[in-house]
């Protein structure tokens, strides 16, 4: 089986459903997502692993107290449970998120 995805096919269903993310593929444990939050970045912590890749835009990831300025093609790992969240970013921002493994993320 081979899947191919565009940010472009992507973000065109993602418009359609009026929402900030919806899933593009679903696999096993792996769930694929893209996600543009708009203005503000309302997310909460996910109860699995989770691995963003930046698509386009600039701005903050903020994990805790900890922040770290981000880019188009830049990789984010993020462990179950743990608050974080994007901040100070431009409107063209948009990212994969990829959800994977047990609740409560792998051991």
């Amino acid at each position: 089986m081979m899947v191919h995805k565009t940010p472009d096919s992507a973000l065109r269903k993602l418009k359609t459903q009026n929402e900030k993310f919806t899933t593009i593929f679903r696999h096993g444990s792996l769930e694929v997502e893209i996600y543009q939050p708009g203005k503000i970045d309302l997310q909460s912590p996910h109860s699995r692993d989770e691995v963003y890749v930046i698509i386009s835009g600039l701005g903050v990831f903020l994990n805790k107290a900890e922040r770290t300025v981000f880019a188009p093609g830049d990789f984010i790992f993020f462990k179950a449970g743990d608050e974080h969240r994007f901040s100070n970013f431009t409107d063209d921002f948009c990212t994969w998120v990829f959800f994977y493994g047990p609740e409560g993320g792998e051991v």
